[in-house]
């Protein structure tokens, strides 16, 4: 899978530069500088420490039904999950070779950590900003939401959240726009390629106010165009609608019984939690969410999140319309080709999800290089069986 860039307009140039603080995931969306390698400890050496995919002390002849790793991962060799480690080998010495700025790798083939890297000085307990995966985390609470009844479903009208709000630029398109709209980034919002980042808003007093004052450029649910802030629509609305404080609502419905410990969520003026990201957490516990969506919501014994909002957010509702190689959900991106889809975060945040496979590929990183292209070339094509 080659991911590559088409058209040179104004706006793809446009997307490309937000495509690159997403994830970096397109190749030649900036000239590719030489990758530095990651800061080296005084007492470490320049190499990547790699947790061994050892054995467990009792290899089961044959594998259990089902494990959950909320408590911790358990680890096999690539050959017992039916991979080659030899191709995972080669993938590790190439990052090496072309020095590609990762922090950690890791790779999950029916629910065992097969290959764990983590490139010095990041070691396996370090929480790493995610960036913009964060987006798939909040989607999922506002799944959780929905699962409630906490919120009828994603047709509800955006302001009908805000009774006691007046927004700028009101009109009949504004009024039109739906959950959905904002899950699947088609708001139709005044998008601001100048300020990919919304520093404004983050300049603003109050974020909710800023992005529901903006004028709708184009109907609601017909032209994707990434929104930097819409994701922080959600969490205003799960705040609104369930009575709690977002971070407290997803430690209560999803990190708790995940075993994920999250900090650092950082919060608007209001205190409300970033909802485009913004709080840090252990590369293994980024992969908890991919295997929550791998498993259909299932976890444990619970059924965190319906199986029906798992198959609805990961499907494409929306063409990536600059890269036809990928499409995009409810916050989650679709990538057709691999048959997968991926959460996607700043300089090479990500959770790639291949169901077909049973496998799920973390890696966190400050990069410009396309890790899918590594994805494509060695472990995809690792799985044997």
């Amino acid at each position: 899978m080659s991911i590559t860039t088409g058209s040179h307009s104004t706006r793809v140039a446009t997307f490309l530069c937000i495509l690159c603080i997403l994830g970096a995931v397109v190749t030649g969306c900036v000239p590719m500088p030489t990758a530095v390698e990651p800061p080296v400890a005084a007492n470490a050496t320049s190499a990547p420490t790699t947790v061994p995919a050892a054995a467990p002390t009792a290899t089961p002849t044959v594998m259990p039904d089902v494990y959950w790793p909320t408590n911790g991962w358990r680890t096999s060799t690539p050959e017992e999950q039916g991979m080659d480690a030899q191709k995972l080998a080669a993938m590790l010495a190439e990052i090496k070779e072309r020095k590609i700025d990762i922090r950690s790798l890791l790779v999950i083939r029916n629910g065992y950590l097969v290959s764990e890297t983590y490139f010095v000085p990041f070691l396996q307990h370090h929480k790493q900003d995610m960036q913009s995966v964060g987006r798939s985390f909040t989607a999922t609470l506002v799944g959780i939401a929905i699962d409630k009844g906490y919120i009828a479903g994603v047709d509800q009208k955006i302001l009908d959240f805000f009774p006691d709000r007046t927004f700028a630029n009101l009109d009949a398109q504004k009024k039109a726009m739906t959950l959905e709209d904002v899950l699947t980034m088609r708001s139709g919002l005044e998008p601001q390629p100048e300020d990919p980042r919304y520093q404004a808003m983050q300049d603003s007093p109050d974020w909710i106010q800023f992005l529901l004052d903006k004028p709708v450029t184009d109907p609601p649910g017909s032209r994707w165009n990434y929104c930097a802030g819409c994701s922080h629509i959600l969490t205003a609305i799960l705040q609104k609608t369930t009575g709690m404080n977002p971070r407290d609502f997803a430690e209560q419905y999803l990190f708790k019984p995940l075993g994920i410990s999250a900090d650092k969520w950082m919060t608007d003026p209001a205190g409300l939690p970033y909802g485009a990201g913004g709080f840090n957490l252990m590369p293994r516990d980024m992969a908890k969410l991919g295997y929550l969506y791998l498993r259909k919501g299932q976890w444990d014994g619970q059924q965190i999140i319906s199986p029906e909002w798992v198959e609805t957010s990961t499907q494409t509702h929306a063409d990536v319309d600059v890269n036809a190689h990928f499409g995009y959900g409810y916050h989650w991106f679709t990538v057709p080709e691999m048959e997968g889809y991926a959460a996607l975060g700043g300089g090479g945040q990500i959770i790639l999800v291949i169901p077909r496979s049973d496998l799920v590929i973390v890696t966190t990183a400050r990069t410009e290089e396309s890790l899918f292209e590594l994805f494509d070339k060695y472990i995809l094509p690792a799985v044997q069986k």
